[in-house]
């Protein structure tokens, strides 16, 4: 099984940005591909682990949706700043497209901007949410565990995110290439294969 130079570059991340700003992109990508994965792994481990006892013990695990849902919260919420560092965001381009590069790079400037106050702005909204459950006092029936503390991850992928399209805006800024992200150039690949 070949992978492409970009599934070797996703496994390899290594930021391309200048002195600590390129350390501090390449800590945080290590750390959101150990909460992918480990995310990942657990969801797949709890849930099959349901699966057997309640076919073999007849009952299902109590606590076992409660932690598929704090890890779905967290894959999520981690996901969406690993999905802008690595470019694989939605993107509509036919307005985008025909621009030439100059104005390619000035709208990916923008968008980059734009989404990243959009992420901030998120992000303060869910830290006023966490406060209103944090006043509540509720708690997860099986677990025990306060209901705010699951939501801690919505914020801090907010302002992940954010910060990954500050970076990016940074990138086209000082480049003559346009970027989708820090490191992924834009552009299309040939996907047609030969017979």
């Amino acid at each position: 099984m070949d992978m492409s130079e970009e599934d070797v570059a996703e496994k390899n991340y290594r930021s391309t940005l200048p002195g600590p700003l390129g350390v501090v992109d390449t800590w945080i990508s290590n750390i959101e591909a150990v909460i992918l994965a480990m995310g990942v792994i657990l969801m797949a481990i709890n849930t099959v682990a349901n699966v057997i006892s309640r076919f073999a013990l007849g009952e299902s695990l109590h606590f076992a949706e409660e932690v598929n849902r704090i890890l779905i919260i967290m894959i999520t919420f981690a996901g969406i700043g690993y999905a802008a560092r690595h470019g694989r965001h939605i993107r509509m381009s036919a307005f985008y497209d025909v621009l030439p590069t100059g104005g390619r790079r000035a709208l990916m400037i923008f968008i980059c901007l734009f989404t990243a106050l959009v992420m901030f702005v998120l992000c303060y909204f869910s830290i006023g949410y966490i406060q209103t459950l944090y006043g509540r006092g509720r708690v997860l029936p099986s677990l025990s565990i306060p209901v705010w503390t699951i939501y801690l991850w919505v914020p801090i992928g907010f302002t992940i995110t954010g910060i990954q399209y500050l970076l990016t805006a940074f990138k086209n800024l000082t480049s003559r290439d346009v970027y989708l992200s820090t490191h992924v150039v834009d552009g299309y690949k040939d996907t047609e294969t030969e017979v």
